[in-house]
């Protein structure tokens, strides 16, 4: 007997378009309906997809179903009373142990270096596709967010006593949005990661941690700040716009007010207030927390798309092309590193060729890339 054709189309078109629609496995039995929804409650969909569809002969379909089984009756007597599911647990049991079976080694799961990844309060990764639509769920079955391409929306409909954070990290050459559960919008910038309450609780401050870039759209609510804490600096508010940069290569962290107002803070209690259109820097090496007026436009519209250079050194440009067209420069033209340019492009529009083609011009340079390496001569 051969696996369900019915079961690896449905597995495959889940996988396929990163859409767990409940209505599409109604067709199945329950205890295979049961089944696809652990599998992916644990992450396991694609692996179990690859599994079936390399099983060609009834053979091995029968030794899978043997596995099972045995578990079952290995494991049934001890855990009964306490998984609700048991069967469905032990199927999933049956069917890692038969990946490593079949491998020999303890399955691992590969996540490309440029993928979305959401990580689960227990330590799971999910992997979310730009274009995608998936619904977060809990272990026990709750849905606390939904995604919809390029955006994930929390929005439990259950209330929470304790925290419990997810962490979305965002790769070079990508960006997301994400809404968290009292309406705040952020925009995360490549190569940033932000970490942030599945729900804020009432009586609790609304703080999250970010690494890199993201702008934030702050939801109103007086009786709770919102705090953002970066390596050095805590930035606390409580409705406004503001945009917050502080990656680990970058010597200063920088704020950027564009409505509202906001505080900085750091560990030295060094502090200062910003008022709309007014930039303040944090560097660990200075006394004070630097403030200046500035174009906001220049600092925001990456959201766009738009990288703006204005007089920018030509080795800081070349950071912020790798995160935003997920590159690797390799630079050998030394004598141009402290050059500044005035310059602005769109990642959307302009491929990372047409950019340093462009600068190339102006500087005499040349380059070559091959796959993801460009070299600078």
């Amino acid at each position: 007997m051969n696996p369900d054709p019915k079961l690896i189309n449905i597995l495959r078109e889940i996988v396929n378009k990163g859409d767990f629609d409940a209505s599409k496995i109604e067709l199945l039995p329950l205890e295979e309906q049961e089944l696809i929804k652990e599998l992916q409650r644990n992450g396991l969909l694609e692996e179990a997809l690859a599994f079936v569809e390399a099983m060609d002969d009834g053979k091995n379909w029968e030794e899978f179903k043997d596995k099972i089984n045995v578990n079952k009756k290995s494991v049934v007597i001890n855990w009964r009373n306490i998984f609700q599911y048991a069967a469905v647990f032990l199927c999933v049991l049956g069917l890692i142990y038969v990946f490593q079976y079949e491998t020999g080694k303890q399955t691992e799961i590969k996540i490309p270096s440029d993928a979305i990844q959401l990580v689960m309060e227990n330590g799971d990764i999910q992997v979310l596709s730009p274009n995608g639509e998936k619904q977060i769920i809990k272990k026990n079955g709750e849905v606390v967010a939904s995604q919809k391409n390029n955006e994930i929306n929390y929005r439990s409909a259950n209330s929470m006593d304790k925290l419990v954070y997810n962490e979305l990290k965002i790769p070079y050459g990508k960006t997301f949005k994400v809404t968290l559960s009292d309406g705040t919008q952020v925009n995360m910038n490549a190569g940033s990661s932000l970490r942030y309450p599945v729900q804020f609780i009432k009586g609790h401050k609304r703080e999250v941690v970010l690494e890199g870039e993201a702008f934030f759209d702050v939801a109103k609510d007086k009786a709770h700040p919102f705090i953002v804490k970066t390596r050095g600096v805590h930035v606390k508010v409580l409705g406004t716009k503001f945009n917050v940069s502080s990656y680990k290569e970058d010597a200063d962290i920088n704020t950027v007010l564009v409505e509202g107002s906001v505080s900085l803070s750091d560990a030295a209690n060094r502090k200062a207030m910003l008022v709309p259109g007014e930039k303040g820097s944090w560097n660990s090496k200075n006394t004070e927390i630097a403030v200046e007026a500035v174009d906001t436009r220049f600092y925001t519209e990456w959201i766009n798309g738009e990288i703006v250079f204005r007089k920018t050194a030509f080795r800081d440009i070349i950071i912020k092309l790798e995160r935003t067209y997920d590159v690797t420069i390799e630079n050998n033209r030394k004598n141009i590193l402290d050059k500044k340019f005035n310059a602005s492009f769109n990642k959307n529009i302009e491929s990372i060729e047409k950019v340093l083609e462009t600068m190339s011009k102006i500087q005499g340079f040349t380059y070559t890339k091959e796959g993801r390496l460009i070299k600078i001569y």
